[in-house]
């Protein structure tokens, strides 16, 4: 379980970190987000600090112990901005679609090790419940 924990809060960490290095920008509808979205992707300007300000609640809930609901929802929609970001990278044919391999694979492992430490949690949980029950 320790290792778990480990990893989990490792590739959390960086995980959320990444995000929020992307989310900062994109609320505050800094040149480099609009030269991105707006101008090489044609996405609206209202959408830049949409997006920002969902990536954020999903950092958020994807940090605050508990609530693993609203957990599986976070993780969905930040896997859900990558896959759409990496789609339209590379639907207006740039390079750069390479350079999200990174966030995905966070994105994976972090939900990897998020469901493998729940796992873990609720098989102790079981087994304590059992031993008490038994005894």
């Amino acid at each position: 379980m320790k290792k778990t924990n480990i990893f989990y809060w490792v590739f959390n960490g960086l995980f959320a970190f990444l995000m929020l290095g992307s989310a900062i920008p994109d609320i505050l509808s800094q040149p480099i987000a609009i030269q991105g979205m707006h101008v090489e992707l044609g996405y609206p300007t209202f959408f830049v600090p949409f997006i920002g300000v969902a990536k954020l609640l999903g950092v958020i809930a994807i940090l605050v112990p508990g609530f693993p609901r609203l957990k599986e929802w976070a993780y969905a929609g930040l896997f859900f901005d990558l896959i759409g970001a990496t789609y339209s990278i590379l639907a207006i044919g740039k390079p750069d679609w390479l350079f999200m391999a990174l966030p995905l694979a966070l994105a994976i492992a972090s939900y990897y090790f998020y469901q493998r430490r729940k796992k873990l949690k609720e098989a102790g949980a079981t087994d304590q419940y059992t031993r008490v029950a038994v005894a």
